[in-house]
């Protein structure tokens, strides 16, 4: 069984009007993911929920010097709001349990073996 990262991207604009109730409606759904995972036969490893970009710091290497700065590194109007480790048969697996993931947009990435004796990235 392969690895998979999925990375789950959205407008940031959703927490300035979620109420109580939709934001519970919408972890609700986030568990019938990890249902639908589990019966496809594939298993969760990890994830979380993220706090907003905003609360980000970013380490940069400048010059062999860390340089910290408050907020995320790249600009962009999807922010990275969490992220699941699925273990899955292949690819095609991970992207059907992709397509039933409740978010936006979900950037599928098969997680490198780092392990002694690994084959390096192609």
């Amino acid at each position: 069984m392969a690895q998979y990262m999925f990375l789950l991207f959205d407008s940031e604009e959703w927490y300035d009007r979620v109420t109580a109730e939709e934001f519970q409606a919408q972890m609700k759904l986030h568990t019938a993911f990890a249902e639908a995972v589990e019966a496809a036969g594939a298993s969760i490893l990890g994830g979380e929920a993220l706090e907003r970009s905003s609360t980000a710091s970013t380490v940069k290497q400048n010059n062999g010097q860390p340089l910290v700065t408050d907020g995320p590194f790249i600009e962009t109007k999807e922010a990275l709001g969490g992220f699941y480790v699925i273990e899955c048969k292949d690819l095609d697996q991970a992207l059907a349990l992709a397509k039933v993931c409740p978010s936006g947009n979900v950037e599928v990435r098969p997680v490198m073996d780092t392990r002694s004796g690994a084959e390096p990235p192609a």
